[in-house]
């Protein structure tokens, strides 16, 4: 029997969930369980991939939440039968690295998208590098993001950007209200590209880097590629898989 291990947001939707399905089916903890369900919205989704990634278990989520786009819908019934269906989604994260204006190095990962953004009513400057390649000098606006083909149904395309197929081997960098160059949209990049952001005249424009749901602060130059040696098994039930998902966030029926 599949050993399950529970986990949900706090708020009040996902505790009381949390409580009546915690009653229905056998539990361990999460360090204990084959498969780890999450109870919440996309951002108990995102926490639940960082806090788990080291176990190497499949996640499978419930939404509890708002949106819930790397969620499944809720029900307390045949879960055992959902999870032994469930198709596994391999999620790659975003490796970054931070250099602060002191030239300290903060490392991280994200699962949905990576930003470079002004941190104040300032104009950013950004120098954007791809392989070691300066692509464009000086971009104005309020930054740039790069966003994996999870991701890219998210914060990406409220900017409009373009929506990945979850098969696809790219990257989205996308600006972030662009005033120079006025053309530039963004760019589709393999993802095994080295995308390089640096913050000019940072004393004047600080800038602050966005990763997931975590924030650092007086960044000089961002560093951002694939890391393809680690993923998490997320999971779907039939015909609500990921790709289904996003193929139908590019048609608006709202």
């Amino acid at each position: 029997m599949t050993k399950i291990g529970f986990v949900s947001s706090n708020k009040p939707d996902a505790k009381k969930s949390l409580k009546k399905i915690k009653e229905k089916y056998n539990h361990v903890p999460p360090k204990n369980a084959d498969i780890i369900v999450a109870l919440g919205g996309d951002g108990t989704m995102l926490q639940s991939l960082h806090n788990f990634m080291h176990l190497k278990k499949p996640i499978y989520g419930m939404n509890r939440g708002h949106i819930g786009f790397l969620m499944n819908e809720f029900s307390e019934k045949g879960l055992v039968k959902r999870l032994t269906e469930a198709i596994p989604y391999k999620l790659y994260p975003l490796k970054i690295k931070c250099y602060n204006k002191e030239n300290e190095i903060t490392e991280s990962l994200a699962f949905n998208d990576v930003s470079l953004i002004r941190n104040s009513s300032k104009i950013a400057k950004i120098k954007i590098k791809i392989n070691n390649k300066i692509r464009i000098e000086e971009f104005l606006g309020d930054g740039c993001l790069i966003s994996t083909p999870a991701g890219s149904s998210a914060y990406n395309l409220s900017l409009r950007g373009p929506v990945i197929p979850v098969g696809a081997k790219v990257l989205a960098l996308t600006p972030i209200s662009p005033y120079r160059p006025r053309r530039w949209r963004g760019a589709l990049l393999n993802n095994d590209a080295k995308i390089t952001l640096y913050a000019k005249d940072s004393d004047l424009r600080p800038v602050r880097a966005e990763a997931d749901f975590m924030q650092f602060q007086n960044i000089q130059k961002l560093e951002i590629r694939l890391e393809k040696k680690l993923f998490v098994n997320l999971l779907f039930d039939p015909g609500h898989d990921l790709e289904e998902r996003i193929i139908n966030e590019q048609f608006d029926n709202s």
